[in-house]
């Protein structure tokens, strides 16, 4: 009596699974992300909002001292310039970091899809005027022109979020149309127009399906990077107004400190570690958890 197949689902879970536990990297990343998560989630718990603020993302304060002052029970992470509570606001930084991640990246994916699609299905004067285009926004230093786009729409989260999505997209453009261009080529295409299909179906039932893999691993990897951009772009002045749970802005508060006391040059250590660590932890998860999706999206590695 033969023994019962496996369906295709239950073989590609143990196939997720086996991959991921080949690859301690990929566990640790999941677990780096799966703890901002909880963090994002738990933040009005874990930082509870003072009563009568309306706005949860504005960092309380205890005065108007201007020297920072050491963690303490009060403060568990320690004040900032003008009081402003860090362990606070690296808390509610985390739905910040999202916030910008999650966004940009959807807007980079949309702008992409439909830039890469179109361009790589169609080909011709279509291709040529839309890559050309792509080609102008590639040529500018991606950070250099977010600045020059927050500058002109006016220093806030929601210029920093748009400009990131402006100089984002022709990558993820690139990398779709040339799978595309690969795609396009296959039998099972050729037999889905030979049967009638119209280009709509063609592209979302047969292309696009066995093409995306490559942006969503490129999109796991890219919210690291656009965290860290958003980052330096509130450090210099471009993002939310002073006072906003925003882990850049808050570094940007400890730059007049870093070196102030030059009998203790590490004195006001509190002020810029906290949030370099938030930072530099959820870029660093970011990044591991896009080598996990890589290993289990990977096209190339054989399914037993």
């Amino acid at each position: 009596m033969k023994a019962k197949s496996e369906s295709p689902t239950i073989k590609e879970l143990k196939f997720v699974i086996t991959r991921i536990k080949k690859s301690p990297l990929s566990i640790a990343g999941i677990a780096i992300i799966g703890f901002f998560v909880a963090i994002a989630l738990l933040a009005p718990i874990l930082a509870r909002v003072p009563e009568g603020q309306d706005n949860p993302y504005r960092l309380p304060r205890s005065g108007w001292f201007s020297e920072p002052q050491p963690p303490s029970p009060e403060h568990l992470f320690g004040t900032a310039q003008w009081q402003y509570d860090i362990y606070y606001g690296c808390i509610w930084g985390t739905r910040t970091a999202f916030r910008i991640g999650i966004i940009v990246v959807a807007g980079n994916l949309i702008i992409g899809l439909l830039v890469g699609t179109l361009g790589g299905y169609y080909g011709g004067i279509i291709d040529e005027l839309l890559m050309r285009g792509t080609d102008i926004v590639w040529a500018f230093p991606g950070l250099l022109l977010a600045m020059a786009f927050v500058t002109v729409m006016g220093p806030s989260l929601d210029s920093i979020v748009l400009a990131l999505i402006l100089v984002g997209w022709p990558s993820y453009a690139r990398v779709i149309r040339s799978e595309i261009f690969r795609v396009k080529q296959e039998d099972y295409v050729e037999a889905a127009k030979a049967v009638g299909c119209s280009d709509f179906r063609v592209i979302t039932k047969h292309i696009l399906i066995n093409a995306i893999y490559p942006i969503v691993i490129m999109a796991s990897l890219d919210t690291g990077a656009i965290v860290l951009s958003a980052a330096a772009l509130s450090f210099l002045g471009l993002g939310p107004p002073p006072g906003y749970a925003d882990w850049g802005q808050m570094i940007s508060l400890s730059r007049g400190f870093i070196y102030k006391n030059a009998q203790d040059p590490l004195g006001y250590w509190f002020t810029w570690t906290y949030p370099g660590v938030f930072i530099f932890t959820f870029v660093l998860g970011w990044n591991l958890l896009g080598d996990a999706f890589r290993d289990i999206l990977d096209p190339t590695l054989r399914r037993r």
